[in-house]
């Protein structure tokens, strides 16, 4: 009895939209072919470009790894480079412990190896003037004398 009900209020609507709305916004948004292109619309600005931009940016960090990196992976380990090959990395996860894992499987990069100092030829100077004066938290103190 409610399913006969709901049919009849469902058809009416058909029919009153159909036939009462040539113009208008209800003319426009009636139309299940622009509800359709509005859709996918906002599935690629909300889902599917978000998630390419976040691919390729993964894959140019993948392509830009260097030995020494300090990187996780998808299944938590942490590690920094010892060694790069086309599809595995090895990694080291402690002192003298390293794991070899494919290059997909790295989730992240932690932290990028830093350069190597350059030897400077002229080293900064290190002050030897003392201050002036010595406060009275840093002055010597006397001991009583028995």
């Amino acid at each position: 009895m409610i399913f006969i009900g709901v049919a009849n209020a469902a058809e009416a609507f058909a029919q009153g939209a159909a036939g009462g709305a040539s113009g208008g916004m209800a003319g426009i948004l009636g139309n299940p072919m622009i509800l359709l292109v509005a859709m996918l619309a906002i599935f690629y600005f909300l889902l599917i470009r978000p998630q390419q931009k976040r691919q390729k940016e993964h894959t140019r960090m993948l392509a830009d790894l260097q030995k020494g990196d300090m990187i996780f992976t998808v299944g938590g380990l942490r590690g920094k480079i010892t060694n790069l090959d086309q599809t595995v990395i090895t990694m080291e996860v402690a002192e003298k412990i390293r794991v070899k894992v494919n290059r997909n499987a790295v989730g992240g990069l932690v932290s990028k190896m830093e350069p190597a100092p350059e030897k400077e030829a002229a080293k900064p100077e290190k002050e030897t003037a003392k201050p002036e004066k010595e406060t009275a938290a840093e002055a010597p103190k006397e001991l009583p004398e028995e």
